[in-house]
């Protein structure tokens, strides 16, 4: 058994869904959650700059003696997973290998639609994936700017919001898809939104859940889980406001966060 936590981490709060599931699907394991709000959002910044972030976060994560580092951010995984992989000493697990790999297996007409930030659609990650799972398969992109802030926003269920959806929705209707990954940590909240807008006829992939059987199979497999007749504990970070972080990540997480401590980015950056 191995006592030692796993450390999750994204821009601001989005990866909380992830966690959630994580603790769910993995109650006897600890958890340490890092959330640079200070530097949000990574969406719009170049792919560069998010790997320097997410080497930067890496490297603290491992400094905490994690056991495995969740990549819990789909700009953060597209632009640096494979760097953080051969960097670290821990294994390092995305948000984006599981879910091309859970739509490459739902869809019946081989159309696969996209939901993401301009980031993860601008670094062609999940075109990469989907091909090499399925060279027949076709990846339907569409960025969508307006869903983070709208999900932040204190009416997530806003008719806006809804709006919002049904335009972006409408080039992967009109593609034909029968499969759509959400690709973005924060969309899990707004669920019914996206499942009314589609309908029953097409699948939804969601990050958070098949990411935390990804993590929850690695550990498996790597021997690294916790003795399974303990309850976990989990203890959260921010690089931003941690009373803002906490009002925010419990939307998010749906359950208490407790204390929230600080971490300077210039710590990351010494990391």
């Amino acid at each position: 058994m191995d006592p030692r936590p796993v450390g999750v981490f994204d821009s601001g709060v989005g990866g909380l869904t992830v966690l959630h599931e994580c603790l769910v699907t993995m109650p006897h394991e600890d958890f340490v959650y890092l959330g640079d709000h200070a530097r949000l959002p990574y969406g719009p910044r170049p792919r560069e700059e998010i790997r320097r972030f997410a080497r930067e976060i890496g490297g603290y994560l491992e400094a905490q003696d994690v056991k495995l580092v969740l990549v819990a951010c789909n700009a953060a995984t597209s632009a640096a997973l494979p760097q953080l992989q051969e960097e670290l000493e821990v294994a390092v697990v995305g948000v984006i290998t599981p879910e091309a790999h859970a739509a490459v297996q739902a869809t019946r007409n081989r159309r696969i639609g996209l939901l993401a930030t301009q980031a993860t659609v601008e670094a062609g990650r999940y075109a990469e994936l989907v091909r090499t799972l399925d060279a027949g398969a076709e990846l339907v992109p569409v960025a969508c700017p307006r869903l983070v802030p709208l999900i932040e926003s204190d009416d997530p269920f806003a008719a806006e919001t809804t709006g919002a959806v049904r335009e972006y929705a409408a080039p992967l209707k009109e593609a034909g898809v029968d499969t759509v990954i959400l690709g973005c940590t924060h969309y899990p909240l707004i669920r019914p939104i996206f499942q009314r807008v589609f309908g029953r006829g097409v699948t939804l992939v969601f990050s958070a859940e098949e990411t935390a059987r990804e993590v929850a199979e690695t550990l498996a497999r790597k021997r690294l889980e916790n003795d399974e007749s303990r309850e976990g504990a989990y203890r959260f970070l921010t690089t931003g406001d941690p009373g803002a972080f906490r009002s925010l990540g419990e939307r998010f997480l749906q359950l208490p966060l407790g204390d929230v401590e600080h971490v300077a980015v210039a710590d990351l950056v010494t990391a």
